[in-house]
């Protein structure tokens, strides 16, 4: 049998559940802020060697860097990034409550 005091148990305070993952909707337009500026870069470094590439072979050339750089490197920066700065809205807004 426990003995817990439901006063003392009322007025301890609850940590606050971390922010469930972003919505798809939200990865969505991280993921395009992370290809986005890569394609772009990506176009104008290779344009002047590969000029006279067929279109796929570019679009081969492009993705076989962007992809990975993409997915390994930039989305997850962005994505803590993001956890990052909801955490702290969220403790904001819980700060203001009290």
């Amino acid at each position: 049998m426990s003995s817990t005091d439901p006063a003392t148990a009322a007025a301890a305070p609850t940590p606050a559940a971390p922010p469930g993952p972003p919505s798809v909707h939200v990865r969505a337009v991280i993921t395009w802020l992370a290809i986005f500026p890569l394609v772009a870069v990506g176009m104008v470094v290779i344009g002047p060697i590969s000029e006279s590439w067929h279109p796929v072979l570019r679009a081969f050339a492009l993705t076989v860097v962007v992809v990975p750089l993409a997915v390994y490197l930039v989305v997850p920066r962005l994505l803590a990034a993001y956890g990052g700065m909801r955490r702290r809205s969220i403790a904001r807004s819980g700060q203001g409550l009290h």
